[in-house]
């Protein structure tokens, strides 16, 4: 797992998915004491919002992408859509 801030900025998408995907299930089984439950809900919490970062990272580089009459072209992102 990586524990601090900087491990996790650099964990893929789908490292950190499938943790929070794992976390969800321990959670789930229900067989997990409260101390536990609690950290592990935390350490899900910032899964998540680092998965949602990630998404949003990506749907405005896809966004990006246009189609011109002459292909394919990026176009600068604006914050302001």
């Amino acid at each position: 797992m990586a524990e601090n801030k900087a491990e996790m900025e650099e964990m893929g998408f789908e490292v950190a998915l499938k943790e929070l995907e794992e976390i969800t299930k321990r959670l789930e089984a229900g067989d997990v004491s409260l101390e536990d439950s609690i950290g592990l809900y935390e350490r899900g919490a910032k899964l998540k919002a680092h998965c949602e970062e990630k998404l949003k990272s990506a749907q405005m580089r896809v966004d990006q992408i246009v189609e011109t009459q002459n292909g394919i072209a990026l176009e600068p992102f604006e914050t302001n859509k």
